[in-house]
């Protein structure tokens, strides 16, 4: 489909990870279909930015796999690929498990609640069927996790391999395995409420391999 004509230019700053947010967001949405091209000129008066951010962000969405840019070639959204989402499960689900056992020694009780506050918004969320929301809550339940671990290596794969996920995690959020996430959730915390921390890490890293794909949904 075009460039979008309708929606609000991005805030001047951080303008970079803004314009990175949009781009992503309008390609998981599926505004901006696979195989489409990306010219940055369209880009860059749809966003109302100049097109240097857009260059500095179609480039960190290929990093992503979003994307698929080639030398002298159009960048292009990058294709529904099960290999690479299979890929990225793999390795976004390692990170977690590392994440989860890092994190434990150091949570107390203010983390609990956070966990289950935003685990309460990812129910509510699903509940009333807002799937970007219930993005938002899942992302601050396991923000809690990787913030505590205070592991930067962990952070940065997780932010560099996530965003190839989000179609597989809009899946699941919106279908009747959305309820088994929040069980998930309940019971990630319990284990480690009751100090197994390997079974809590374990079950993290389980949550993000067995995130469907168009081949098991």
């Amino acid at each position: 489909m075009p460039i979008p004509s309708s929606m609000d230019a991005p805030e001047r700053a951080p303008l970079r990870a803004t314009v990175v947010e949009r781009l992503r967001d309008a390609i998981v949405d599926g505004t901006l279909a696979p195989g489409e091209k990306l010219r940055d000129g369209e880009i860059a008066a749809w966003l109302g930015v100049s097109r240097t951010p857009v260059r500095e962000a179609i480039l960190e969405l290929t990093a992503s796999g979003l994307v698929r840019s080639a030398p002298g070639r159009s960048s292009v959204v990058a294709p529904d690929d099960e290999e690479a989402v299979r890929d990225a499960r793999a390795v976004v689900g390692a990170m977690h498990r590392v994440a989860v056992r890092d994190a434990a020694p150091h949570l107390g009780p203010g983390h609990f609640e956070r966990l289950r506050a935003a685990n309460a918004a990812f129910a509510a969320a699903t509940r009333r069927g807002d799937v970007e929301a219930a993005l938002r809550a899942d992302d601050a339940f396991h923000a809690v996790w990787v913030d505590a671990s205070a592991n930067t290596a962990v952070r940065s794969v997780i932010d560099a391999h996530t965003p190839l996920l989000r179609r597989a995690e809009r899946l699941r959020f919106s279908s009747a395995d959305s309820e088994a996430s929040i069980s998930r959730h309940e019971r990630l915390i319990a284990l480690c409420e009751a100090g197994d921390v390997a079974g809590a890490a374990a079950l993290a890293e389980e949550t993000w391999t067995e995130l469907p794909t168009k081949e098991t949904a």
